[in-house]
């Protein structure tokens, strides 16, 4: 593997079949409106609603949300518009961050963010600085209580995936973003059921952490990831195999 943090995909996976299964689903329908918005209803010529509705899919997003949220983003529905928003930062250690923002009120956001970062002990960074750090790969998830590598390894790579591990019992299929969305058509064809799927930010070298530092770290991305605003965020560190969750 290229340096992905497996708990990073833990987390999220199995935050789809937990209570923040609402919350995930109101950042998708934000995602899909506002690709639709900028690029039309038309999936098939819109490849950024392509994306957003094929990671909805893999969240297990029923389709009248997804058509609903599209009707938003055109104007057939009333609906919010939102503005995109990117920040770089570092947490304790030099662990970079991604954060993406989607808003109604980017005043907001900036001020949350800042504040969420400084309380945890965190801080904004140079542009470019974090995102050197990291390159976008197809991330796929399946549970591997319900699948065994081997069944997903041969329709991964018959879709073109690059790799498929198993950790966690989380099985793990990567592609390249070229490639994201043949390898997900191909495994919905062999009726595998997945539990995330998206084009993530993947960090190319990883920032290791001791256990207290990991668990400040964490703390700060879930305080991030809890906000309304932010959609995604994306970290280099690696955690102690010892390491529990709080």
């Amino acid at each position: 593997m290229s340096g992905h943090s497996k708990w990073a995909t833990i987390k999220h996976a199995k935050g789809a079949a937990d209570a923040k299964r609402g919350q995930m689903f109101t950042k998708l329908i934000k995602e899909i409106s506002i690709a639709a918005r900028m690029g039309g209803g038309n999936s098939e010529a819109n490849p950024r609603l392509r994306t957003a509705i094929i990671k909805a899919r893999g969240a297990n997003m029923p389709k009248d949300n997804i058509d609903r949220a599209i009707k938003k983003g055109t104007g057939e529905l009333e609906g919010v518009n939102y503005e995109e928003l990117s920040y770089e930062a570092y947490a304790g250690g030099g662990v970079g961050l991604l954060i993406e923002v989607l808003t109604d009120n980017k005043n907001r956001a900036a001020a949350d963010v800042r504040n969420i970062l400084t309380r945890g002990g965190g801080e904004l960074a140079k542009a470019g600085s974090v995102t050197r750090l990291f390159k976008r790969q197809g991330i796929i998830t399946l549970d591997g209580e319900k699948y065994t590598e081997d069944q997903v390894l041969e329709a991964a790579l018959e879709g073109g995936a690059e790799d498929v591990s198993l950790s966690e019992g989380i099985i793990e299929v990567v592609s390249a973003p070229e490639d994201f969305e043949t390898v997900m058509e191909t495994l919905e064809a062999k009726h595998f059921e997945t539990m995330s799927a998206e084009v993530s930010m993947v960090a190319e070298a990883e920032v290791p952490l001791d256990k207290e530092a990991a668990a400040k770290a964490m703390r700060m991305i879930d305080k991030l990831e809890e906000n309304e605003d932010v959609q995604n965020v994306y970290h280099n560190m690696t955690l102690p195999e010892d390491f529990e969750p709080e």
